[in-house]
């Protein structure tokens, strides 16, 4: 085991009842994550990437959602044997989450001092006076300004992008191991999306903490991300590390979520135009049997049929595990042949 892994996830398998049948929303998926590192789960909507993180963290347990089997392996114990109240014990203390909208994540009712004050007290020894003391401090970390005075506000006093540095304030109260960041730059323009991610980093500098940072942006995973792991249809179609991925891209769908994506080339702008990804992705109800990207693949009438059965995910170099038959580097050698 690498003595860095603090995270290992294997054979995931979450499923929710919908009125249309049995929706198999995370199919079979492994990874690892590392300390001080920051992995990238990239994908479009409704490819599973949240509800992977909703499983690690168990915030499925009211709802219609389940995990079927798999393991969540964390400091030698697996989380989804564990009952409600050790699972509280870990969350917000060891694994803390980022949720995407702040406005929905926060108490209305409730100042943002005694929210992160609320955490420290669940969490650690600290008496009243300390934890708020030490919530203001957290506050002045994550960079609002005028932090004492900040910390008896309410949620709607404070922007999109300070609520957002409120909710990271919370996720750190406790130094977790792990910080799982679900979209926390969505909603918010540019300059503050830069900001935000910046003190992701930085905080993951301080704190040594494994940060999973879940996206659908290839920019961001470019510009923050050690290793990537790119979801489609509830799973993991091509993994590796950001430069291996950016540079080789093996997976005809990671091939397309590139060539989709704004880029600058020494500081112009792309001059061919964004290439769209035709087609929809396949219903988790009823998924096809083989690759599940083949009905919007351009290689899929290659003469060793996408169709024909589940295809596994195999390690094609050393570090960058690819689910395809068809590879891109084994096609570039077909047509130079």
């Amino acid at each position: 085991m690498d003595t860095d892994e603090v995270l290992a996830v294997r054979d995931l398998h979450t499923e929710i009842d919908s009125p249309h049948g049995l929706v198999r929303a995370v199919d079979g998926v492994s990874f690892s994550l590392r300390k001080g590192r920051t992995l990238a789960v990239v994908g479009e909507s409704g490819c599973g990437k949240t509800m992977t993180a909703l499983s690690i963290v168990g915030l499925l347990r009211q709802s219609d959602a389940r995990t079927t089997s798999g393991e969540v392996l964390f400091g030698g114990r697996n989380l989804l044997a564990l009952d409600r109240r050790e699972l509280e014990d870990i969350r917000g203390r060891d694994i803390a989450m980022i949720f995407q909208d702040p406005m929905t994540s926060l108490n209305p009712v409730k100042t943002v001092g005694d929210q992160i004050t609320e955490t420290l007290r669940r969490h650690s020894k600290l008496g009243r006076r300390e934890a708020r003391a030490r919530s203001v401090e957290l506050l002045a970390e994550v960079g609002i300004a005028r932090p004492a005075e900040r910390s008896g506000a309410f949620p709607h006093e404070f922007s999109g992008g300070m609520r957002q540095r409120v909710m990271i304030a919370i996720a750190i109260s406790c130094n977790p191991q792990i910080l799982i960041a679900d979209e926390p730059t969505t909603a918010l323009d540019v300059t503050v999306q830069a900001r935000i991610l910046d003190l992701l980093h930085r905080l993951r500098e301080q704190h040594g903490m494994g940060l999973m940072l879940i996206t659908h942006d290839m920019g961001i995973v470019a510009d923050v991300a050690d290793e990537a792991l790119v979801m489609y249809a509830g799973q993991v179609v091509e993994q590796a590390g950001v430069y291996e991925l950016f540079d080789h891209p093996e997976h005809p769908y990671t091939s397309a979520l590139l060539a989709a994506s704004p880029s600058l080339a020494g500081g112009e702008a792309r001059a061919d135009r964004l290439a769209a990804i035709g087609g929809m992705p396949p219903s988790l109800v009823n998924p096809p049997s083989g690759c599940r990207f083949a009905p919007r693949c351009p290689y899929a009438q290659h003469p060793d049929g996408c169709a024909d059965g589940p295809v596994p995910l195999a390690e094609l170099r050393p570090g960058h595990l690819v689910r395809t038959r068809h590879p891109a580097s084994l096609l570039t050698a077909e047509g130079a042949r």
